[in-house]
């Protein structure tokens, strides 16, 4: 089913406008790290009442999350937005890409903001870094892969000549801040609290992950969906689709003989729980 196919015009801004605001309200990992010093994007609070925003539900999720916060960006009080997937290329190649260029409204900085949006489970046994172990969730990459192309990547993009020159070119003044922003949703194993892990990854836990022979006994009373990769930003309340255990359990078996994780929500008449369903 389609969950926009009976939304009339006005229930589908408003939706739009739920979708936005959900994705402002998702958590950011802030880094303490010493390894990556990178400062990072404040919200500063702010919710959006009226956007033009139109949520791309066919799009990947990470040209959706691209989509939220450009559209948070054109809405804010705070910040002006110079620009946006700004392509960096020199007459043989492409160098990359600068995510935002915005202004801050009450101190006039321009700043160069970097975004994520990363989905990752904790495997303890992967890697000597904490940075490893938080792994996509068909072991595909890490949080470590992100941030050092961000570290070495990304950042350093700006002080390219080409960058420079571009920047000159649109008559933007060179970013004297450069702050990254990851919306973080991160699962960790059923037997683990989140309260053993530090404040900043704590307040980014979103729920578990078990394996596939575990699920199979999970609670079948209760009611499971099952959304798509381009359905992962969505509040849970958009999500139409609900079945029972037995129908939810053909679904994940698909899944998991294509060695897919899928996410699943689980709901009971006093909660609703996010939770991967892993291959591995």
């Amino acid at each position: 089913m389609d969950i926009y196919a009976t939304a009339n015009y006005e229930d589908l801004t408003t939706r739009n406008l739920d979708i936005l605001n959900n994705f402002i309200a998702a958590p950011d990992l802030i880094l303490t790290r010493e390894k990556y010093p990178f400062k990072s994007f404040n919200f500063k609070e702010e919710t959006i009442a009226e956007s033009e925003f139109n949520f791309p539900k066919n799009a990947v999720l990470g040209m959706q999350a691209e989509a939220c916060f450009k559209a948070f960006l054109n809405s804010s009080k705070n910040y002006n937005l110079l620009a946006a997937n700004l392509q960096i290329n020199t007459e043989k190649d492409t160098l990359g890409e600068l995510d935002y260029i915005v202004q801050d409204c009450k101190t006039q900085e321009v700043i160069h903001i970097e975004l994520a949006c990363k989905f990752y489970l904790f495997d303890k046994n992967n890697g000597a870094c904490d940075e490893k172990k938080w792994i996509g969730p068909n072991r595909k990459d890490t949080l470590f892969d992100k941030l050092e192309k961000v570290k070495f990547k990304q950042f350093p993009l700006l002080n390219k000549a080409a960058t420079i020159e571009k920047l000159k070119s649109l008559k933007i003044k060179i970013p004297s801040i450069q702050q990254l922003c990851i919306k973080a949703f991160f699962f960790i194993p059923k037997e683990i609290n989140s309260d053993q892990f530090p404040k900043n990854i704590a307040e980014c836990i979103m729920g578990h992950f078990i394996a596939y022979d575990k699920f199979l006994k999970e609670d079948t009373t209760a009611v499971y969906a099952m959304p798509t990769k381009k359905e992962w930003l969505l509040p849970i309340a958009n999500i139409l689709n609900w079945y029972s255990f037995s129908e939810i359990s053909e679904k994940v078996a698909l899944q998991i003989r294509n060695n897919k994780s899928p996410l699943i929500y689980k709901k009971t008449p006093n909660k609703v729980e996010r939770l991967f369903v892993v291959w591995w």
